[in-house]
C-alpha cells in the first residue's frame, strides 16, 4: 500500500481520463494496485483514499491523532453509488487547508477533484456554486504533452507540392485531461444517495473536531507572519469583487516576503479565476465560497 501524499502513482492516474470516467483502460502497471493516499489536514487528522484499481472500489476513511490506521466514512463499489460522507462545505474547507498544507500542492483541485464523489450537494447547498468549484477542480488537472513535430517536406518540394495542404500538421494534445463534455457528465447528479452519517461507527466527534480545527486555521491564517500586511488589499478585493487588483495583492505578498508557493500560485498568471476567489478569500479571512457567490 502506497502511503506518501501525493504519489507519483496518484498524479500518473491523474493524467489518465479513464481514471476519472471508468470507461477506458489505465496503465497496465498500475491496473493491479492498491494505492493508499493520506492527505494530512491539521492536527494530526488526515484524509485517506484507498483506491482498489482491481475492482474499483474507492473508500474514504479519516485518520485520527495517534491512530495508524483510519476510520472508514464510506465505501464505494466500481458500480455505485458514493456516500454521502462528508457535507460539501467541510470537503471544501479542508481541501483548502491541505493545500495550504502541502507546497507540492498548487491549490485544492486535485483534493476536490477525488473526494468530491463522497461529498454530494444536499438540498441546502448552492449547487451552483459547488458545479463552478468542481468545474476548475477538474480543468485544473494538467499534463504534459510533447511539441507537435512539424511535418513539412525535409527538402523544397516541387512548386505543385509546395502547398501546405500536401503537408498536414498533425493536432496538437490538448494538456487538459478532461474535456468540457466529460466534466459536465462528472457533474450530473447521482442517481442515489447514499446516506452515512447517522451509522454508529461513523466517526461524528472526530470529524467534527477536525472541520473546527480547519475553519480556525483558516481564520488564523490572514493574522499571521506576512499574510497580515496583505490583508487589507484582499478585503478590498473581496468587497468589491474586483480582480484586476490581484496583481498588486500578488506582488505585497512577494514584497513581504512569502514564499509560499500555494498562496503564489493561486494569484499568478494565467489566472483562474476560482482558484484566485478561494486564495482572496482566505487571505481576507472570508468565509469559503463568499467570492465566488458575490460574482456569480
Amino acid at each position: 500500500m502506497d502511503n506518501v501524499p501525493v504519489s507519483e502513482a496518484l498524479l500518473r492516474l491523474a493524467d489518465t481520463p479513464g481514471f476519472w470516467t471508468s470507461d477506458a483502460a489505465i496503465p497496465a502497471d498500475l491496473a493491479a494496485l492498491e494505492l493508499r493516499t493520506s492527505f494530512p489536514v491539521t492536527g494530526g487528522y488526515a484524509l485517506v483514499l484507498d483506491l482498489d484499481l482491481a475492482t474499483g472500489e474507492r473508500t474514504l476513511g479519516l485518520r485520527i491523532p495517534a491512530h495508524s490506521e483510519p476510520v472508514q466514512l464510506g465505501r464505494a463499489p466500481a458500480e455505485g453509488p458514493y456516500p454521502a460522507a462528508l457535507r460539501w462545505w467541510e470537503l471544501d474547507l479542508c481541501a483548502r487547508v491541505i493545500a495550504l498544507e502541502d507546497p507540492t500542492l498548487p491549490h485544492p483541485g486535485l483534493v476536490v477533484a477525488l473526494l468530491a464523489p463522497f461529498a454530494p450537494p444536499m438540498p441546502d447547498d448552492d449547487e451552483a456554486t459547488i458545479a463552478a468549484i468542481r468545474t476548475a477542480a477538474y480543468r485544473s488537472l494538467r499534463r504534459d504533452v510533447p511539441a507537435v513535430v512539424p511535418s513539412g517536406p525535409e527538402q523544397a518540394p516541387l512548386p505543385l507540392f509546395a502547398s501546405d495542404d500536401w503537408w498536414p500538421s498533425l493536432p496538437a494534445a490538448s494538456p487538459q485531461v478532461l474535456d468540457d463534455e466529460t466534466i459536465t457528465e462528472l457533474l450530473r447528479p447521482a442517481d442515489r444517495l447514499l446516506e452515512v452519517r447517522s451509522g454508529a461507527r461513523f466517526p461524528r466527534e472526530d470529524l467534527t473536531d477536525l472541520v473546527r480545527r480547519s475553519a480556525l486555521l483558516l481564520a488564523d491564517l490572514p493574522r499571521s507572519s506576512w499574510y497580515a500586511e496583505t490583508r487589507p488589499l484582499a478585503r478590498r478585493i473581496l468587497d468589491s469583487g474586483d480582480l484586476a487588483p490581484i496583481p498588486a495583492l500578488l506582488g505585497a505578498l512577494t514584497e513581504a516576503g512569502c514564499d509560499h508557493p500555494t498562496v503564489l500560485d493561486a494569484l499568478s498568471e494565467p489566472l483562474v479565476p476560482v482558484e484566485a476567489y478561494w486564495m482572496v478569500e482566505t487571505l481576507a479571512g472570508a468565509e469559503p465560497g463568499t467570492l465566488l457567490r458575490r460574482r456569480a
